[in-house]
């Protein structure tokens, strides 16, 4: 059945009625519960300042000419980048200097001086560390000892849950092609409330990772088929604005995230709060439909028809027989096209010259929008003040700019609204660079900026994409970069660790990426209401008509709607975060 007869569907019961608003509303609540597993690592898996313990029960403290500390306040005197020790004499008499990583004993214990120039002896920190608890109790880091010789082990947390979330994608959009979308969003949302609350109880740290990593395959999972499950529902009319808002739910998973990090320093009890988020659509989503598409593509004509008939029950309209509407549509050219569009493979997204150059263009604003957005989000517990304060900030201002690309791209165009944003996070970089560290109000003003020119571009680059290919690639266009923008959010938390080189490391990736790809978009076509083409000998045709009729063509974005998600299966893309 080709798209412009399920638009005759629409037409008839309804393309946004009462029907696909509950729906929408369901299916999009769950998109909180994604957004809080995404970046739940954010202060789960923060290192507190720390010291090696000793090896007995502690007398005295000293540290430069204070001697008054307690030893579980004297982690947070030691900063990374210096090699301040904490001098301590045991009940036995012996004296140790304590560190980060590693603790010596005196051969001279006649006096507790913190200066010593005499012997001592170096030994590894087999007894463990003191934390400090003054901002969090507990981590998965203070859990299993992850610093010093283990700081690897912590540094893989967040980019394993990412090539989770790349390989949840793929697998589970194939199994709703083949067992249905209800199904899948069913099994999905029930493995992120059973993998998050496994997590929490995880006795072991592979046990741990393991289990965020199932976890990371669900939560992706659900946000590829939910996608494409509401897409399913909902009429062109209004197709744009529900798929851009769709991210809006995810960023409403970073403000719980931040609010509950600030109540609840223990990290296993903030996994099982942030888990239970997932019930209520748990208890709802079993009273939601199968797709009548999906239906209808397996055959099972008189299920599609009940459905459709609920449809138009809940939004008081009249329903529409669709054995009319398949006979239309066997007689139609359009029933063939997916078949088509599957028979391609990447060599044809560089079809020519050109067209690989913008392909490489696309993925590479894809990339930056991945790193660009993880980037912030994961950094901002780095720029002073309080951190729980700022990650919710971050997340504040994703949901304006998604409100802006609806509105922008449909005045200004595409490429503009893409390039500004671009240009915009890249500008907010350099300036966080150049702001005192003292100043960090400002600092997290300007990251707010660019978090929300970063959100901008993300937002919009699946829509652009879709527009800039023609039917025969635009799934493989979609899903290709959506795997390359995978590829950004695994490294995005190495980049945010080379920060202990130099602070200003993922400012310097994020804007010179960001730089590069708006120089680069500004030699992309604009989209903005031109006809979409069905093969690349179109496109050409298309591009050379624009460029002399540029100016009498109206915008709209509308034609594009169906087409773009008629075109992406689950199984091609990843259409969340």
């Amino acid at each position: 059945m080709g798209s412009r007869h399920f638009e005759l569907i629409f037409d008839h019961v309804g393309h946004y009625g009462r029907f696909q608003k509950v729906l929408y509303l369901i299916c999009a609540f769950q998109n909180i519960s994604c957004g809080i597993h995404y970046l739940a690592s954010v202060f789960m898996g923060v290192t507190p300042d720390h010291i090696c313990r000793p090896p007995g029960n502690v007398s005295q403290v000293v540290f430069h000419n204070h001697s008054n500390w307690s030893l579980e306040d004297s982690g947070a005197l030691l900063s990374s980048g210096h090699k301040d020790y904490v001098a301590v004499q045991l009940q036995n008499g012996e004296i140790w200097e304590l560190s980060r990583c590693s603790r010596s004993k005196r051969e001279n214990t006649s006096s507790l001086d913190y200066e010593y120039t005499g012997s001592k002896k170096e030994f590894p920190c087999v007894d463990g560390y003191i934390y400090d608890q003054n901002k969090w109790k507990s981590t998965a880091v203070t859990q299993w000892n992850l610093v010093c010789d283990r700081k690897w082990l912590a540094m893989l947390i967040q980019p394993l849950f990412m090539f989770g979330v790349l390989l949840g994608s793929v697998t589970f959009g194939y199994f709703s092609d083949r067992l249905g979308r209800r199904v899948v969003l069913w099994a999905t949302s029930s493995g992120m409330f059973l993998f998050g609350i496994a997590a929490a109880f995880a006795a072991d740290y592979y046990t741990f990772m393991a289990t965020r990593f199932f976890l990371a395959m669900v939560a992706s999972g659900y946000l590829v088929v939910g996608f494409v499950y509401v897409m399913e529902f909902i009429g062109m009319k209004y197709r744009t604005w529900a798929s851009v808002h769709m991210h809006t739910f995810f960023a409403v998973g970073t403000l719980l995230v931040a609010l509950t990090g600030y109540l609840v320093r223990t990290w296993w009890l903030y996994q099982i709060i942030l888990s239970t988020v997932t019930v209520p659509f748990i208890l709802c989503c079993w009273v939601l439909p199968e797709t009548p598409f999906w239906l209808l593509s397996e055959g099972r004509y008189e299920e599609a028809q009940k459905i459709v008939d609920i449809i138009a029950k809940w939004n008081r309209t009249s329903s529409c027989k669709l054995s009319e509407l398949l006979s239309l549509n066997l007689q139609g050219p359009v029933g063939n096209s997916p078949t088509e569009v599957q028979k391609h493979n990447l060599s044809y997204l560089f079809y020519n010259w050109s067209i690989a150059t913008r392909t490489l263009t696309v993925w590479l604003i894809w990339f930056t929008g991945s790193l660009g957005f993880y980037s912030f989000s994961l950094n901002s517990i780095n720029l002073g003040g309080n951190e729980y304060l700022n990650l919710f900030l971050l997340g504040v201002v994703e949901i304006p700019a998604y409100t802006f690309v609806c509105i922008a791209m449909d005045k200004v165009g595409r490429r503009t609204v893409l390039v500004f944003a671009l240009f915009c996070s890249a500008l907010a970089c350099g300036v966080t660079m150049v702001i005192p560290q003292k100043h960090y109000v400002l600092g997290v003003a300007t990251a707010m900026v660019g978090k929300f020119a970063i959100g901008a571009a993300f937002g919009l680059i699946y829509l652009y994409t879709a527009e800039l290919y023609p039917t025969i690639v635009r799934s493989l266009a979609v899903g290709s970069g959506s795997m390359v923008c995978r590829l950004a959010s695994i490294l995005a938390p190495f980049s945010v660790d080379l920060r202990s080189i130099w602070i200003f490391i993922p400012q310097v990736f994020v804007g010179t990426m960001a730089f590069l790809s708006g120089l680069l978009t500004l030699k992309l076509p604009e989209t903005l209401g031109k006809q979409l083409a069905s093969t690349w000998e179109e496109t050409a045709k298309l591009e050379s008509e624009n460029e002399r009729n540029s100016s009498k063509l109206l915008p709209t974005t509308n034609n594009i709607g169906l087409e773009k998600t008629e075109a992406i299966t689950p199984r091609d893309s990843d259409l969340g975060e």
